[in-house]
């Protein structure tokens, strides 16, 4: 389960009936359509939350998010993650195949999962902020992105990684994922902490992971001058928290956007696999099919960071 999904859960977001839902999964393979060259039954295979046919200028590019023959799980007409069998459209461009031996790893199978977004996710905040060794990252937002921000950090050589997150569940988990600072604060309180913490100057790289106009005047106000915000949180409210006068003024980048999952996957697989990082601690609940309407419940109430379903 995602964040996002809570929005259906919510009422906020429209749905139809009969509507699918779900765009974080794994599983075998149990019948490959004819055209199907890379995919046998018995596979064990992991999904980016996009489908894209692997072949046009954007695949190519490594922007399978822009493919123009692709879409995103649990759109009116498409299968969803959430559901004992899933129907996967451009198979040969979609999927990334996954050591059959894997399959049997139940330690694995978490880590693996976060693969098919919030790790990947967390990993391009990282990717478009520029963090390089030796940088401070400040990261904003302490859900299951964001803390695979804090991972992705550590991963590429930051020295020095502050997490902005109050509960203690959540910010245990960053400091496990190689957070060296915590700031509990919000708003301008957070924006004095992490400036306190770097004698003035802000973070070289700042991932933001929340999308709301406050989230952004954060990251943006805590970014060093000349540093960046890698953005990756959905926006809610549209361009309201980007203060382009200060970035002007600062020298402040922002880049970011949807998470081109599929091309970061090859690259973060061996590292999940030698147990290098363990993305998978982000989920603290495991429930079965039927126990998906409590699953809900508990990421809404926050009772629960990130729910697994297992089958």
């Amino acid at each position: 389960m995602c964040g996002s999904d809570l929005w259906a859960f919510r009422g906020v977001a429209t749905r139809v009936a009969g509507q699918r839902i779900g765009h974080e999964f794994l599983g075998i393979v149990e019948e490959a359509g004819s055209e199907v060259t890379g995919f046998t039954r018995g596979d064990f295979v992991l999904a980016p939350f996009v489908w894209s046919d692997g072949v046009c200028d954007f695949c190519r590019e490594g922007l399978h998010t822009s493919c123009p023959e692709g879409g995103i799980w649990g759109e009116v007409g498409s299968d969803g993650g959430q559901g004992e069998a899933v129907r996967v459209p451009f198979a040969d461009g979609t999927p990334a195949k996954l050591p059959g031996e894997a399959a049997g790893e139940e330690k694995l199978l978490p880590g693996l999962l976060a693969l098919s977004d919030v790790m990947s996710t967390g990993h391009h905040a990282a990717v478009a902020a520029g963090v390089r060794p030796g940088s401070t990252v400040a990261v904003v937002g302490d859900g299951a992105v964001g803390l695979c921000g804090v991972l992705a950090a550590r991963r590429l050589g930051a020295e020095r990684i502050i997490a902005l997150g109050r509960h203690r569940a959540r910010t245990d988990i960053a400091r496990a994922f190689g957070a060296t600072d915590v700031v509990a604060g919000r708003g301008d309180a957070a924006v004095d902490a992490v400036k306190e913490l770097t004698g003035g100057q802000g973070a070289h790289a700042v991932l933001e992971a929340v999308g709301t106009e406050e989230s952004m005047r954060t990251a943006v106000s805590i970014a060093r001058d000349g540093g960046a915000v890698g953005y990756v949180g959905v926006p809610h409210g549209g361009s309201a928290g980007v203060p382009i006068a200060q970035m002007f003024d600062r020298n402040v980048a922002l880049v970011g956007g949807v998470a081109p999952a599929r091309a970061y996957i090859p690259e973060l697989l061996p590292d999940v696999l030698s147990g290098a990082i363990e993305p998978g601690l982000v989920f603290d609940r495991t429930v079965d099919l039927d126990g998906v309407p409590d699953g809900y419940r508990a990421m809404d109430d926050r009772s629960a960071l990130k729910v697994r379903i297992t089958f």
